[in-house]
């Protein structure tokens, strides 16, 4: 049975290292059977969170905000997995991807009990350093809070410039990793 997946892709780089990962991730889950939207946060008009806890109340566009979130409301509420995708900024995600899910909270306000959606989830990121242990821990942290299951990781380190990633086997793990969803 095929799965519906969602990519929020933090990277401001269009076509960077970050973009490359995803684009390897959608081929292995889009040949396994799979339906992929990838949404690049930094093309998209997306304000922050204003903490008001007023959403929930129009499931068809739960936040009061209305922004481009409001394309992503309905392909997050239907999909089955969620890839994060960023690159690594101060040892953790960037705020592109950031913002946007702080925002994701509007759905859960459409449950009276504040409940999320249940979804597996898949973390994907590209780093100059090789440093991932802030975003791991919030990661995990996520995940447990949220009750997602993590299909997997893929962490490229030493990835500066737009290409570096070229010939990497993390491209391999990303593409192995879409593939495996089935």
């Amino acid at each position: 049975m095929s799965k519906k997946i969602i990519i929020l892709n933090g990277s401001p780089r269009k076509n960077g290292n970050t973009s490359a990962l995803t684009a390897e991730f959608t081929r292995g889950a889009m040949e396994s059977g799979n339906t992929v939207t990838e949404f690049h946060l930094n093309a998209m008009n997306i304000h922050g969170c204003l903490g008001c806890c007023c959403g929930g109340k129009d499931h068809s566009s739960p936040c009061v905000q209305k922004d481009d979130m409001d394309k992503i409301f309905p392909v997050y509420k239907e999909a089955d997995i969620v890839v994060l995708a960023s690159p690594l900024y101060y040892w953790t995600i960037s705020g592109q991807l950031k913002t946007a899910f702080d925002r994701l909270f509007a759905v859960a306000e459409c449950d009276p009990n504040y409940r999320n959606p249940k979804k597996e989830i898949v973390l994907v990121m590209a780093a100059e350093g090789d440093e991932f242990e802030e975003s791991l821990y919030w990661y995990d942290r996520l995940k447990k809070h949220l009750g997602w299951k993590s299909l997997g990781k893929v962490l490229c380190g030493g990835v500066m410039a737009v290409g570096d990633i070229k010939g990497r086997k993390e491209l391999i793990e990303a593409y192995e990793l879409g593939k495996s969803i089935l």
